[in-house]
């Protein structure tokens, strides 16, 4: 589990085309200083799991759901990257909480500097639209952001100094792809409404049998 607050910059060093899959060698100082094999870092906002370490550096591989859901099939050597260690429990939760478990991806359409801010509008499959509101938290290349607009195939969000200069959202121009996270509560609570309406159609069949 994720918060959205990436903690580094970093670079992708090597891309291997494994044919259905690709492992990714990236740069991260920081997210690195304490990862061993097996622990998660989050790339972009997509949960990967680390295979080796190395001189501020780690190994991960990428299947093909992942490169298919998400935009990190378009990362080569030198691309720069978001980067996120796991929460720790107990510790503060900065932004939302993130699973790193992309549910598609996102075109930036339009940026629009302001005098201390930059608002970015960010065109999203009609299916992900439904999950998105005013005020309402998603993540965008793994950043924990808060959506100033809604609408029904797009949204915007308005980015701080801080953002733009500590993460990628500072370099990206309008037609780069951005991988989306929606707030998982609200798919959670999509579903188990549905199950309900389910649930009572179910009982008044049942009901139906009996008399």
């Amino acid at each position: 589990m994720f918060t959205g607050i990436v903690e580094e910059l970093g670079e992708v060093v090597a891309v291997e085309n494994l044919g259905d899959a690709s492992r990714f060698r990236l740069r991260g100082p920081v997210v690195t200083e304490d990862a061993k094999h097996g622990d998660s870092i989050a790339v972009n906002g997509v949960c990967l799991t680390v295979v080796d370490t190395a001189d501020g550096e780690f190994t991960a591989d990428v299947m093909a759901e992942t490169l298919n859901r998400s935009s990190l099939g378009a990362l080569a050597a030198g691309s720069r990257v978001n980067l996120e260690r796991p929460m720790a429990l107990g510790g503060r939760l900065g932004g939302h909480l993130v699973q790193g478990h992309v549910d598609g991806t996102g075109t930036i359409v339009e940026r629009t500097p302001g005098e201390h801010w930059e608002i970015v509008k960010i065109a999203l499959p009609a299916a992900l639209s439904r999950y998105v509101v005013e005020k309402g938290s998603i993540t965008v290349d793994g950043v924990s952001l808060t959506v100033v607009d809604a609408g029904n195939d797009y949204f915007t969000i308005s980015l701080i100094p801080t953002t733009l200069d500590l993460t990628t959202l500072g370099i990206k121009k309008a037609g780069d792809p951005v991988n989306l996270e929606v707030d998982v509560l609200a798919k959670y609570v999509e579903r188990l409404l549905g199950r309900g309406s389910a649930d009572l159609q179910d009982l008044e069949e049942i009901k139906e049998m009996e008399r």
